[in-house]
Parts: C-alpha cells; sequence; structure tokens
C-alpha cells in the first residue's frame, strides 16, 4: 500500500491554508519522486489526503521558488506551466484534474473505448461522443508506425470528455510568496481539494461511496515544473509524484498509487 487515508468526522473549509488544525494532524507524505527514475524530486512537493462521509479531501504543499501562473481560462492546457495533478481510476474510465498556482483548473474525464458500448452506462447525454469537446486519446507519447492510431497502452484507445466538470468540485491556493514575480524567492503554494464522494458515481468501480473501511483506490498525484535554460525552455517538464511509474506518462492507471481508506 502507497498511501493510507484516515477519516475524520469534521469537514474542511477549503481555501487553500493547510496550516489548519486537521491538515497538521494528518498523514502527510514523504517527498515526491522523479517520476521515472523514483530519485527524490528537484523540489519538496508532499501530499496527504482526508476523508469523511460527504467528501473526498486531498491537500498538496510544494516548494517553489519562483511561483508563476500566467493561464487563467479554466480548462486551459494547464500542463504547459508548473501544476499539481490529480488523477482517479475508474477501471475502465479515470478523471483528470490540474490546478496551477493561480487556482486555475483543467478537468478531463476518460472513457476507456473498449468499454463504451452502445446502450452501455457510459452512453448518455453526459459523455456523447459526438459532442463538439469529445476527442480519442492514445496516450502522452507521439504515435508513429504500429501504434499510430492506439498509442502505446494495452486497452489502446481513450474518449477523452474535455467539457466534463466534476460536480461539487472545490479548490483553493495560497502563495507563499508573490505570484509572477521572479524578483523576488518565494516559499512556494499551496492546494487544497474537496471532491463529493456523490460525483465519483461512475469512478467507484462497484466500490461503496463513501468508501468501506480497508477499500483502495488508485490515485495519480504528481506535479510538472516547467524550467527555461538559455531562453529556451526545457522538454520534457521534470515530473515528480507519490510514485515512480518508471515511465514518462501520466496515463497508466496501473501504475498510479494504492491509496487504502481508514475508519480509524
Amino acid at each position: 500500500m502507497d498511501y493510507t487515508a484516515h477519516k475524520i468526522d469534521a469537514s474542511i473549509a477549503i481555501d487553500g491554508n493547510i496550516e489548519k488544525e486537521i491538515w497538521k494532524k494528518a498523514n502527510w507524505s514523504n517527498r515526491f519522486v522523479d517520476m521515472v527514475t523514483g530519485e527524490p524530486g528537484m523540489y519538496n512537493t508532499q501530499t496527504a489526503i482526508l476523508w469523511n462521509d460527504l467528501h473526498l479531501y486531498i491537500a498538496f504543499k510544494v516548494e517553489e521558488p519562483f511561483v508563476e501562473a500566467k493561464l487563467t481560462e479554466r480548462d486551459s492546457i494547464i500542463f504547459l506551466e508548473n501544476d499539481l495533478e490529480l488523477f482517479i481510476d475508474g477501471g475502465d474510465c479515470y478523471y483528470e484534474l490540474e490546478v496551477n498556482a493561480g487556482n486555475c483548473v483543467y478537468e478531463v474525464f476518460f472513457i476507456w473505448k473498449d468499454a463504451y458500448k452502445k446502450g452501455g452506462r457510459f452512453d448518455i447525454p453526459e459523455f456523447d461522443v459526438h459532442g463538439d469537446r469529445a476527442y480519442t486519446f492514445g496516450g502522452d507519447y507521439d504515435r508513429n508506425g504500429a501504434t499510430f492510431w492506439k498509442g502505446t497502452h494495452p486497452r489502446g484507445i481513450r474518449w477523452a470528455f474535455t467539457g466534463y466538470d466534476l460536480p461539487g468540485l472545490k479548490t483553493a491556493v495560497q502563495v507563499q510568496g508573490t505570484l509572477n514575480n521572479n524578483k523576488d524567492i518565494d516559499q512556494g503554494w499551496t492546494l487544497e481539494v474537496a471532491i463529493p464522494w456523490t460525483s465519483l458515481v461512475h469512478l467507484a468501480n462497484g466500490r461503496s461511496i463513501p468508501p468501506t473501511s480497508g477499500d483502495v483506490w488508485n490515485l495519480f498525484l504528481g506535479r510538472f515544473q516547467k524550467l527555461m535554460a538559455g531562453g529556451k525552455e526545457l522538454h520534457p517538464h521534470p515530473a515528480m509524484a507519490l510514485n515512480s511509474h518508471g515511465f514518462y506518462d501520466t496515463h497508466l492507471p496501473e501504475k498510479w498509487s494504492s491509496v487504502c481508506f481508514k475508519s480509524n
């Protein structure tokens, strides 16, 4: 097990402040590691997860000497900047959330094409493949030759619903420094996320909502860091995560962190 999330009786007001007493008592992770090699991440990043009968709560604290966030329009391609990312695996589907230090949010709901059947549980107006914001997606890597159409994952193509908004999602950021002013050195930034369990119905995959003590969900908890050198942006952006994947690809649910929800 990669992380144990403990149940709480209280609710948490989402304002980006992780100095609340409830977060001080939470089970904070170790420093995130390089997503490929497993070596310690270049900047400190940690997460903590709490839950009650109504909400899943996730907090991040990020060391960042130059806190930047230029993208402000919702569902901008946030991973082009420094960001924090949360993925939740639902077996035949998964959810992606990205947030930058300006609290700009990007959301996508993915459904594996082999699981999307006419008249099936995903064939509902919410996931209309004919919508103007529904796309096919083969994974993070460029495709060529034998993988041109389906990407490199054994399950192949996913439907990506970029117009999806998780019902009841709340996010909030606090910056320990000055946003978009690199003339000084910042401490970093913090993020709080609250997700109603009822909004995860499509991701439950047979599990109870809220969880039963001992239930395990696979989550990706990660961070991408934009770096500039000599006036040029370095690619790929360094990726840090709770656990190493061995691959530079976030879209591998089988590689994500296993999170056990405990009620005591």
